[in-house]
């Protein structure tokens, strides 16, 4: 995959990619949503910010006791942390294809 890249940035002629290799529109939304919450992360926002721009949740607004047993915080928690560890290392399985 990295050398499809390449070949890509070079301008060069790609062919179409494994259907093995490719992403389900599942697997893209999960990434974009994983991107969209290291951005938010990045710039100081929280769980609650997570929630509420990346997850479009209306539980981000309630009081901190409804809120710490939330889905949407279990949500926001797990794609921070989805997030740091792709960023980090795990984005090196997608242009393995794995």
């Amino acid at each position: 995959m990295a050398l499809r890249f390449a070949r890509r940035v070079r301008g060069q002629p790609v062919k179409l990619l494994l259907a093995a290799l490719r992403l389900s529109t599942q697997q893209k939304h999960r990434l974009v949503q994983l991107l969209h919450a290291f951005d938010v992360h990045a710039l100081g926002g929280g769980p609650r910010d997570v929630a509420e721009l990346v997850l479009r949740s209306d539980q981000a607004r309630f009081p901190s006791v409804e809120w710490k047993d939330s889905l949407a915080r279990r949500k926001a928690n797990r794609l921070i942390h989805g997030s740091i560890a792709l960023v980090q290392r795990d984005y090196l399985k997608l242009l393995r294809g794995g």
